[in-house]
């Protein structure tokens, strides 16, 4: 049985997007690409963060409810999930990248950041084999942990946040 031709466009898009995050990840940690740009009070790296942490926050579970409410829109919905999020992964990347390629003298505490990190790669890597299909039969499986890290995720942001502002 032949894929549909949309699920093969959209497996080479979502392998570039990943290669691209790796590449700017390198290009971020060898300060190849520099980002101290200060934009306001913050820097450009903490802006893209915040802007990949706040589309995965708000559409996932925006996401979620209109799939149920509309499923004639599924396959237009699943795209703007899939390839937004893998996007917010790697704004979210560059980030990270930038945090731990920090000089010694100035080092981040890195506690929540790579509790959050982690969990934002598995949810991108369990929604990866579920989207396309990897091991079929553990679909239930990945479908769980998908769930269950999305769980995690919120309650590592809210920590992550708060430890940021330095309320906790």
């Amino acid at each position: 049985m032949e894929k549909p031709k949309y699920k093969n466009a959209s497996l080479g898009i979502a392998i570039i997007l990943v290669i691209i995050t790796a590449f700017l990840m390198v290009a971020v940690y060898t300060r190849f690409l520099m980002l101290h740009i200060l934009i306001e009070q913050f820097y450009i790296h903490h802006w893209l963060s915040w802007t990949g942490t706040l589309f995965i926050a708000i559409f996932t579970p925006i996401y979620y409810s209109i799939k149920r409410l509309s499923p004639k829109r599924i396959k237009t919905l699943l795209r703007v999930h899939m390839f937004g999020n893998l996007i917010a992964v790697m704004f979210v990347s560059i980030h990270f990248t930038q945090q731990i390629s920090r000089p010694p003298q100035a080092y981040p505490s890195l506690g929540t950041g790579i509790v959050l990190y982690t969990s934002m790669i598995l949810l991108a890597l369990t929604g990866f084999f579920l989207r396309f299909q990897a091991a079929k039969s553990y679909r239930r499986v990945w479908r769980y942990v998908h769930t269950s890290v999305t769980m995690a995720f919120y309650l590592i942001i809210v920590v992550h946040v708060l430890h940021g502002l330095a309320i906790i």
